[in-house]
């Protein structure tokens, strides 16, 4: 039986626009060392909704990109210092922004948000292709 493998990385950034296309390389690459089984693809366009996000609306002095592989499942989390809970917009067709969370929902296994030392942190989990929910822990 092959052993699981864990791996964590976490990684403070400033909360501007530059900081988007920085975590979209820092998660390829990291995906790439652990030769982690998800499309990146998906990975580097959700952790860019999330960090665009936290761009447009938390600011604050720092974003916090968290990921995690346990197994085969990826976690990624954005951290920032705002309690201000991120909402599925409905679809506009006059609107040019307002679809992330559509992305994250659509895209991720499972995603969330939860309270973190005042702010808070959106996460969202990926599967490898053709693995379905993970075990509740």
């Amino acid at each position: 039986m092959r052993p699981v493998s864990s791996f964590t990385a976490s990684i403070d950034l400033p909360p501007r626009a530059s900081s988007v296309p920085l975590a979209r390389r820092l998660v390829r690459d990291v995906l790439r060392t652990w030769r982690a089984p998800q499309d990146p693809e998906d990975a580097e366009l959700l952790v860019t909704e999330l960090v665009a996000n936290v761009v447009d609306h938390a600011g604050g002095d720092v974003l916090t990109l968290e990921l995690s592989l346990a197994g085969a499942w990826l976690r990624v989390g954005v951290l920032d210092g705002s309690a201000v809970v991120p909402v599925i917009r409905e679809m506009s067709h006059t609107e040019e922004r307002g679809r992330g969370m559509q992305l994250v929902a659509a895209i991720a296994e499972r995603w969330g948000c939860e309270e973190h030392r005042g702010g808070k942190r959106v996460w969202f989990e990926l599967s490898p292709a053709g693995v379905g929910e993970p075990a509740e822990p």
